[in-house]
């Protein structure tokens, strides 16, 4: 029985005879189903034309992403920490050079994911290297492959490694979770912010969905959760969800500013005012 991954958003299932008649994830209004219709593969038949490519951001940090890009097309996040490596979020393709590299590299001393649409095939992940797979309770629902090697968590924070925090900012989905590292190359703090903060083409500041490719904005009291979630935080880079989303400086500062210019769009400072008087 093979265990088929949705060609649109990356998910894996539970193996079985045959693949299911639809993906959870894209039928949902956050996510899409191509006008080709649903689609399946294999790590298998993934593994023919894709590979993976490695991008050192800087000395600690190294983004993990497929070529040609598959599915929502995110790239994970391994981060060499005093205290061991982390591996933030995942890829489809888990091919053998991949697991060569990383455990070269020191392998994975703990996981996490940061909300359904990247569990893409956590649990092979999480049983090639040996780690629990750490993702939020709230979004227990949105499993599609169950096995002990998932390990949900409560609350809002949840220390992985000294100095490296799982923080829920909720939103997009109720459990959609950000790790914040203390260090970094220059010791001034690192947001893993996958789509919960989402990093703009700017690349000088941030934005706020419910639904990223069906264009459905965050309510207020949302966005002004998530910026409360990160106010504990001193961050100095941003790191999101393509290769390319990277904040390199001022990050705490953009995402507040990026707030109240997402507030003052939607006219959330207006509506309060009004209420007010």
């Amino acid at each position: 029985m093979q265990a088929y991954i949705c060609t649109a958003c990356g998910t894996q299932y539970s193996p079985g005879e045959a693949p299911p008649q639809a993906c959870r994830i894209c039928v949902d209004e956050r996510q899409f189903l191509p006008r080709a219709g649903q689609g399946w593969t294999t790590q298998s038949k993934l593994a023919i034309a894709h590979r993976n490519a490695f991008v050192e951001y800087e000395p600690g940090v190294i983004g993990i992403g497929t070529q040609p890009v598959f599915a929502i097309g995110q790239r994970a996040l391994l981060l060499r920490t005093p205290h061991g490596n982390v591996l933030w979020d995942c890829v489809s393709l888990l091919d053998p050079a991949t697991a060569t590299i990383v455990n070269a590299l020191g392998g994975v001393q703990a996981m996490a994911i940061s909300h359904p649409h990247f569990y893409a095939t956590m649990v092979e992940w999480g049983r090639t290297f040996g780690v629990p797979v750490l993702l939020h309770e709230d979004d227990r629902e949105w499993i599609n492959r169950p096995d002990d090697v998932i390990q949900p968590w409560s609350g809002e924070t949840r220390v992985l490694l000294p100095g490296v925090t799982i923080i829920r900012g909720g939103g997009h989905f109720p459990g959609s979770s950000m790790l914040h590292w203390s260090g970094g190359a220059d010791g001034r703090g690192i947001l893993c912010s996958s789509d919960t903060v989402m990093v703009a083409a700017n690349r000088r500041s941030v934005s706020f969905m419910y639904s990223v490719p069906n264009y459905l904005p965050l309510p207020a009291r949302k966005v002004e959760a998530i910026v409360a979630a990160l106010e504990p935080f001193a961050f100095e880079r941003i790191f999101g969800v393509l290769f390319d989303s990277v904040i390199a400086e001022g990050g705490k500062s953009a995402v507040i500013a990026s707030a109240q210019r997402y507030l003052s769009a939607i006219g959330a400072g207006a509506d309060r005012h009004e209420a007010a008087e």
